[in-house]
């Protein structure tokens, strides 16, 4: 049956089934009362949901309040253990891999560490070993939870660069910075079978992943208009606003700030990643006359550099390691004010290993430089702040793809893929052109 705006009643019961459930999961446990106003659905509607998720194990008891005179009302809340998603982030050190529960319990967790080198080795970011990375990072917290991969929703990534998607071949990755051009992540994942196909990926930008788990349980709750950027080894960012409700990946980090500036690793000349990123800040100490750390990985050298500049045993800063950092935050609240002026946002977010080391020193100097530069109405209006989520949060990010899917729907987890038929006609006239 179809009703008049074309939405079918099974369209009508998955919305409602969502509601339920995405209310449940971000206000924490209710009762069927206080679902009703909060969903705005019928009692009657309610207690279909709740009755058909209970049965489904998604939703449990949780405990009873006091009403106003009347009997106790039973809580209602997502059961943790109906549901698992895998977060995977493709950084530019490791490859870091977590199980996760619906609660967001983590389950388990590895790590594949990339190889280092200078300058910029694209040769570590080799598509078949960053692919058995990751399958061998989803077989090692599968069995380390002991859990099979029937139960899971999902598997989110966060890769660097542009993820195009596509028909035939799902997400394909353009990591112009990385040395991927066009790579079928998601097909050369799915060619293994190493999970059903009831399991589905879902690969997005690092960037944009780090911004949905800071928009849906960090420091951009509540925000409808908020930016969130990522500086690791590369700089990104995240553009939330009403029309983009899951956030945009913008390439942020190839803003030019310099005409005839130093050469980034895109290829391109003077852009925003080759003066804040922390291997362009390292290599911009070292050719200042600063001594990172030899054959350490960049967040050993990048915490060297700031514990030079910023001594805590009473020693003399280091003058070059402190000249450098700070034209860093003046690159950085150029680009901040860049941001500012063309998305007005409310919020600007600082995320990522690099992002909160460097953060936690000199954001004051950041902002100060990011409110000069920027219009002056949109700059009174934005607040500018750390992350709360920690560094790893792309894995968390990267885990709700699947989540917001399994949403999406209702709560149902994902059909196998059958295969297309083809039609007779096309069957039977091939067979006359094998004679």
């Amino acid at each position: 049956m179809r009703a008049r705006n074309g939405r079918t009643v099974r369209d009508l019961r998955r919305e409602n089934r969502t509601a339920v459930l995405q209310r449940l999961y971000f206000d924490g446990s209710m009762s069927r009362y206080s679902l009703g106003p909060a969903t705005g659905l019928s009692s009657g509607s309610i207690s279909n949901v709740v009755a058909e998720l209970l049965a489904d194990g998604l939703v449990e008891e949780a405990g009873s309040v006091d009403s106003d005179g009347g009997r106790p009302r039973t809580l209602l809340r997502i059961a943790p253990g109906s549901g698992h998603m895998i977060g995977v982030d493709v950084g530019e050190t490791r490859v870091r891999v977590e199980l996760f529960d619906l609660s967001f319990a983590e389950l388990a967790r590895t790590e594949r560490p990339l190889a280092t080198g200078k300058p910029h080795s694209q040769a570590r970011y080799d598509v078949d070993l960053i692919v058995g990375h990751i399958r061998d990072g989803i077989a090692e917290v599968l069995n380390a939870a002991n859990l099979t991969s029937e139960r899971l929703l999902g598997v989110g990534i966060g890769v660097p660069g542009i993820v195009e998607r596509t028909t035939e071949g799902g997400a394909v990755v353009h990591g112009q910075t990385i040395g991927w051009d066009a790579v079928p992540l998601e097909r050369m994942l799915r060619l293994s079978e190493q999970l059903p196909h009831t399991v589905p990926y879902f690969v997005d930008n690092g960037a944009k992943t780090l911004g949905q788990a800071e928009m849906w349980f960090g420091a951009g709750r509540g925000a409808r208009n908020a930016v969130v950027v990522l500086f690791g080894s590369g700089v990104g960012a995240c553009v939330v606003t009403d029309d983009v409700e899951h956030g945009r990946a913008v390439e942020w980090g190839h803003l030019t700030v310099r005409v005839q500036g130093r050469r980034c690793r895109c290829g391109a000349l003077g852009c925003l990643e080759a003066y804040a990123g922390a291997e362009a800040l390292l290599e911009r100490w070292q050719e200042a006359g600063g001594r990172p750390p030899q054959d350490a990985d960049e967040e050993t050298a990048l915490t060297a550099m700031l514990a030079a500049a910023y001594p805590q045993d009473g020693t003399e800063p280091d003058s070059v390691a402190e000249a450098v950092l700070a034209e860093t935050a003046e690159y950085l609240g150029a680009g901040l004010s860049d941001l500012i002026n063309l998305f007005q946002p409310e919020r600007i977010l600082v995320g990522g290993w690099a992002g909160l080391q460097l953060g936690s020193r000199f954001l004051e100097s950041v902002r100060a430089h990011a409110f000069s530069y920027a219009l002056t109405y949109p700059a009174g209006r934005v607040g500018i702040d750390l992350g709360t989520l920690g560094p790893d949060a792309v894995t968390v990010g990267a885990a709700t793809l699947p989540l917001a899917d399994f949403f999406a729907h209702g709560g149902r987890r994902a059909e196998a893929v059958r295969e297309k038929e083809l039609p007779a006609w096309q069957t039977k006239l091939g067979d006359r052109s094998a004679q």
